[in-house]
């Protein structure tokens, strides 16, 4: 099996996987998952398509990763290996897809207009 090679993205976080075949190591930025992720809840999001599918040991996980926060960061992971996960074998979407993991979420961060605080924020209103 040669490597494969999948992008996944939430909010301004992009995550390039190279997944090959293995013992079950990943490897988030030249580090280990769990240096990488510190909490439990991260660390499940990222292996939840693995668990999904139970091929927990089977595969050796490359990230690289940038932008966004942590948690947009281990979503974005979680989604690419998604994918991956079913060019390997298309049954895997059949499990995958009901959980919502093939889905990007479009949610993004809404932007400043001028003549206000923030993006929905107004300056105070002054009647008098």
């Amino acid at each position: 099996m040669e490597v494969i090679h999948k992008i996944g993205r939430r909010k301004t976080a992009v995550a390039r996987v190279y997944l090959s075949e293995g013992k079950g190591n990943i490897t988030v930025n030249e580090r280990d998952l769990i240096n990488y992720f510190p909490t439990a809840t991260l660390q499940y999001k990222v292996k939840q398509a693995f668990a999904l599918t139970s091929t927990e040991d089977n595969y050796d996980v490359k990230v690289n990763v940038y932008g966004g926060g942590i948690t947009g960061q281990a979503e974005a992971i979680r989604l690419a290996l998604s994918r991956a996960l079913c060019e390997i074998d298309e049954e895997n979407r059949t499990t995958l897809k009901p959980e919502g993991l093939l889905t990007r979420d479009p949610r993004m961060v809404e932007r400043k207009k001028f003549g206000q605080k923030k993006a929905r924020k107004k300056f105070q209103f002054s009647k008098r």
